[in-house]
């Protein structure tokens, strides 16, 4: 499972797959569900939807990842060639100077570019450690003019991505673009895969939404159809093994997945996500039965579409699990493989205890 896992990783994270313009990682997705066996369909959004019958009366389940990433769309194409861009999702500004992108224009092929960074011989004192504002950097594509850059199929609005990396690290680590969140979708995928082949299991829709990095609403119109009575949702859970994050927590790399048992955004979304008692429990059990190590996580500064789906039809009950990750948004993140197994076994055997007896009722004993 693991050498399968860093290989859908290493594929999904050379993918571009901009917010609102994500058709590349869905048709990907949708071709490895259907050698497994499992029909998936989209909706107006671009969610790929995939659903596995169950056992009659256990809650339904929604177990879903986004298959977006952050990035840019053009903003104006100035009269030299150059690319201004506007920020789609939380892309740090002090990580993007002498960035490569890829600018998609469809048909036409993908463009390559850099993010300029000013000439460091003249680069002023008050300049030195002064961190650009976005709306002040360009992309040099290498044209000459506007027309250049238009006959090439680069018009406003052209997604913008960081250039795809995926390298190994030491042992199981791997760094790249856009592990935030092609990880998530290669655990659901391949829980997928071994969900569709167990007996004993509840219905399961899989989900790989859309536009989470844009504005965190993507899957809210899926769990308004579908209205499952549990959602699970996979996304990073911050490392904080690194010197510069050690106050925030204690979820390391290699540790296993983790569990969020509180999130709250803090900046402008104000919303976040409190799991249901029940499936903070079960997953606990499932950790322990299963000897999985299973960390915890309670940050503000993170969000997920679980926050929003929790709140459809007549609430949903809602846990984030994740996999630990370090350097999230950045171009380069790092996670280790072992955790996206783990997390892989932690779904699939939490998910095999899930049947009618299965109670969400927050007054019944968890």
């Amino acid at each position: 499972m693991r050498g399968r896992l860093r290989t859908d990783l290493l594929a999904l994270m050379a993918i571009a797959g901009l917010s609102g313009h994500e058709d590349r990682v869905r048709r990907w997705l949708r071709s490895r569900l259907g050698e497994a066996g499992i029909e998936a369909r989209g909706d107006r959004l671009g969610n790929l939807i995939a659903t596995l019958p169950g056992t009659a009366g256990a809650p339904s389940v929604m177990l879903f990842t986004h298959m977006d990433q952050l990035g840019f769309v053009v903003r104006k194409i100035e009269p030299d060639g150059f690319l201004r861009l506007e920020r789609v999702g939380g892309v740090p500004e002090r990580a993007l100077a002498s960035q490569a992108v890829t600018i998609c224009v469809g048909a036409a092929g993908d463009i390559a570019g850099v993010i300029a960074n000013k000439s460091h011989h003249a680069t002023t004192a008050e300049e030195k450690y002064r961190v650009v504002p976005y709306a002040d950097l360009y992309v040099d594509a290498g044209f000459q003019s506007a027309a250049a850059a238009r006959a090439a199929g680069v018009e406003i609005g052209a997604p913008v991505v960081y250039r795809a990396q995926a390298f190994a690290l030491s042992g199981e680590r791997v760094a790249g673009t856009a592990i935030d969140d092609r990880a998530g979708c290669a655990v659901v995928l391949e829980a997928a895969r071994r969900l569709a082949a167990a007996p004993d299991r509840p219905t399961v829709h899989v989900v790989f939404s859309v536009q989470e990095e844009f504005n965190l609403r993507g899957a809210l119109p899926v769990a308004q159809a579908l209205r499952p009575d549990i959602a699970i949702q996979i996304d990073l859970i911050l490392a904080t093994d690194t010197p510069d994050m050690g106050h925030r927590g204690e979820v390391r790399l290699g540790g296993g997945p983790a569990m969020s048992l509180y999130s709250f955004h803090g900046r402008g979304t104000l919303n976040g996500t409190l799991p249901h008692p029940a499936l903070a429990a079960l997953f606990a059990r499932t950790a322990a039965t299963e000897a999985i190590p299973l960390q915890r996580s309670a940050q503000v500064g993170a969000l997920t579409d679980s926050s929003y789906v929790q709140l459809a039809g007549a609430g949903v009950a809602s846990i984030d699990l994740g996999f630990p990750l370090r350097y999230s948004h950045s171009s380069l993140e790092v996670c280790d493989v072992s955790d996206l197994e783990a997390l892989s076994r932690l779904l699939v055997a939490g998910l095999a205890r899930i049947g009618p007896s299965f109670s969400l009722d927050r007054d019944d004993p968890a």
